[in-house]
C-alpha cells in the first residue's frame, strides 16, 4: 500500500475545545514572565488583552524576589498610631471570622494561635521606602490610578474569606505559598453573607486554583472573586488600584461647582410662553435647566481637570501631608543647601499628578495633595516623577518651578536633607508633624 506523502499545508488547525475555525484563542490565563518580568509580555499587550477584562496568573512576575519587608517589621508598623491596620481571625468549627482594627500592642502578637490569622496593613509604601521600591515596576499604568501596597501576613491556613474587590489589584507574593482560588465565569454569584463583619461572599465556587510562591503574581480586574488561604507562613503584597465610584467623582465635583458657583447665576426664562398646562414641567423648561448648569461650566475641559488633579491627589484614608514645626528656608538658603550637597526628599503622603492645558495658552497644572499649581509644562512633568531633587535637578527647573519647589518644601512636601541622612532616616518625616 502506497504511502502518501506528507502535506503540512494540510494539516488540521490545533483549536482548543469549543473553539470555531477561523476564531481567535482567548489570551492564555497564565503565563511565565521570567523572561520578561513583571508581565512576561509587552505592557501594550496586557493592557489590551487583560487590563479590566480577564484576571492573568504571572509566574516569576519577581524572579528571585527577596521580600523588602519581614513578618515582625509588619507587626510592628500595625502597632504605629496612624497606621491602618487590620486583624482577622478565622474560626473553621463556626467558618465565623472575626475583625480587631488596629493600632495593637506588642505583646498580642505572641499569644496569636499557630493558624487561621491574617495581619493586613495598608499604606505600607507611605511607610516603608523599600516597599515603595516596587512601585517603578508598575510603571505601565498611570501612577496616579495606583493607590496602595497593602501587606499581608497570615499565618498557616490565614484567610479573609472568599470576596470580591471593585478594583484592579495584583497580589504579589513575597514570602511563602498561598493558595489562590478565583471564579473567572461570566457573572459569578456576589450576593454577600449576612453573618459577617466582613463583605464576604455568601456562594463561591472557584473556576480555577492555584499556589503562588515567592516572586508570583496574580492580577485581578474588578469584579473577580477570589479566595486566598495562606499553605505555610506567608507575606503577600497587594497593589491596588484608585478607582473612586461615580458617586464619589459626581459627589466632590458638584460640591466643587457648588462653592465656586457666583450667586447671580440663576434658573431664568426670558422667553417664556404661556403653558399648555401650568402644571406640567415642559421640554423647554428642562432645556433652561440644562443651560443653567451648563453656566456653571461643566462642560469647560480646564476646569473639570484641575477639579479631577486635585479630587485624585488626596489620599483617601490616613497621612495628611503638614508643614510641621520647623521654619521653612528662604529661597536663598535652599539654593545654597542644595549646591553644597543637600537633597530634598518627597513626603511619602504627598501625591503627584500633573495636566497639559487644554486651551491654548495655559499653563500646565501640577497638582500636589489637592492643590494646583500653574507651570511650565517641563516643570510639571518633572516635579511629578520627582521623589528626590537635587542640584542637578533643581537647576534644570524654570524660575517658577523653583519658586513652585519653594513652595513644597514650606507645605511639608519635600524634606531637606543630606545624601547620608537617607539610609537612617529613610521616611523619617513623622516628628516635623506632630
Amino acid at each position: 500500500m502506497a504511502t502518501r506523502p506528507l502535506n503540512p499545508s494540510a494539516r488540521k488547525s490545533a483549536r482548543k475545545p469549543g473553539q470555531k475555525a477561523g476564531e481567535k484563542a482567548a489570551p492564555a490565563l497564565v503565563v511565565d514572565a521570567a523572561a520578561h518580568p513583571p508581565l512576561g509580555m509587552p505592557a501594550q499587550t496586557f493592557l489590551t488583552d487583560y487590563w479590566q477584562k480577564r484576571p492573568l496568573l504571572i509566574r516569576n512576575a519577581f524572579p528571585g524576589l527577596q521580600s523588602p519587608l519581614q513578618p515582625e517589621d509588619l507587626a510592628g508598623l500595625a502597632c504605629e498610631e496612624g497606621a491602618l491596620a487590620r486583624l482577622i481571625q478565622h474560626d473553621r468549627a463556626r467558618d465565623h471570622y472575626s475583625v480587631r482594627h488596629g493600632p495593637f500592642e506588642e505583646s498580642e502578637f505572641p499569644g496569636l494561635p499557630q493558624q487561621d490569622w491574617t495581619l493586613l496593613v495598608q499604606d505600607v509604601d507611605k511607610w516603608d521606602a523599600d516597599v515603595a521600591a516596587l512601585l517603578p515596576a508598575f510603571s505601565f499604568l498611570p501612577r496616579w490610578r495606583i493607590d496602595d501596597i497593602m501587606v499581608s501576613f497570615a499565618a498557616p491556613g490565614g484567610s479573609v474569606g472568599a470576596h470580591v474587590d471593585q478594583y484592579d489589584v495584583f497580589l504579589l507574593q513575597a514570602q511563602g505559598h498561598r493558595r489562590w482560588q478565583i471564579d473567572a465565569r461570566p457573572n459569578p454569584p456576589q450576593g454577600f453573607r449576612a453573618d459577617a463583619e466582613l463583605k464576604l461572599l455568601r456562594e463561591f465556587e472557584p473556576s480555577h486554583d492555584w499556589v503562588l510562591g515567592p516572586g508570583d503574581m496574580l492580577y485581578l480586574p474588578p469584579g473577580v472573586p477570589h479566595h486566598g488561604v495562606a499553605e505555610d507562613a506567608c507575606l503577600t503584597f497587594s497593589v491596588g488600584m484608585r478607582a473612586p465610584s461615580a458617586a464619589e467623582l459626581m459627589g466632590d465635583y458638584i460640591d466643587t461647582l457648588a462653592a465656586d458657583a457666583d450667586e447671580a447665576l440663576r434658573y431664568n426664562d426670558p422667553d417664556l410662553a404661556p403653558p399648555r398646562d401650568p402644571n406640567e414641567i415642559d421640554a423647554a423648561a428642562m432645556e433652561r435647566v440644562v443651560q443653567g448648569l451648563n453656566a456653571l461650566r461643566m462642560n469647560d475641559p480646564d476646569r473639570l481637570g484641575d477639579w479631577f488633579g486635585r479630587f485624585i491627589t488626596v489620599y483617601r484614608a490616613a497621612g495628611e501631608v503638614s508643614a510641621g514645626g520647623a521654619p521653612a528656608p528662604s529661597r536663598i538658603e535652599l539654593d545654597f543647601a542644595l549646591q553644597h550637597g543637600a537633597t530634598l526628599w518627597r513626603h511619602p503622603w504627598s501625591r503627584m499628578a500633573w495636566r497639559r492645558a487644554h486651551a491654548r495658552g495655559r499653563a500646565a497644572r501640577l497638582y500636589v495633595s489637592g492643590q494646583e499649581y500653574a507651570l511650565p509644562a517641563k516643570d510639571a512633568q518633572a516635579l511629578a516623577a520627582a521623589a528626590e531633587i537635587d542640584l542637578a535637578g533643581y537647576s534644570a527647573l524654570s524660575d517658577t518651578g523653583r519658586a513652585c519647589v519653594l513652595e513644597l518644601v514650606a507645605g511639608g512636601h519635600y524634606r531637606l536633607g543630606r545624601d547620608d541622612e537617607a539610609d537612617d532616616e529613610g521616611y523619617a518625616f513623622g516628628d516635623e508633624e506632630e
